[in-house]
C-alpha cells in the first residue's frame, strides 16, 4: 500500500506544509496544492538559493515562476 502525503504551499510566503490550515511561518491561510518544484533550505543565511528567492527561514519552499 502506497502512502501519499499531500503538500500545499502558502500563497503568501511559499512555505510548504503537510497538514493544518495555517502557515506556521507567516500565519497565511491561502494555499496552493499544485506544487511542481520546491527547494529545501537548511541555512537561509548561508544559502545563495535562499538569497535569490528571498527566503529568510529554513524549510521547504515552493518555486513559483
Amino acid at each position: 500500500m502506497d502512502v501519499v502525503i499531500l503538500m500545499k504551499a502558502c500563497k503568501t510566503c511559499k512555505f510548504i506544509i503537510d497538514e493544518g490550515m495555517v502557515c506556521p511561518l507567516c500565519q497565511g491561510t491561502a494555499f496552493d496544492e499544485k506544487i511542481t518544484s520546491y527547494v529545501f533550505i537548511v541555512d537561509a543565511e548561508k544559502s545563495q538559493a535562499a538569497k535569490e528567492l528571498g527566503i529568510t527561514a529554513p524549510g521547504r519552499f515552493a518555486i513559483i515562476k
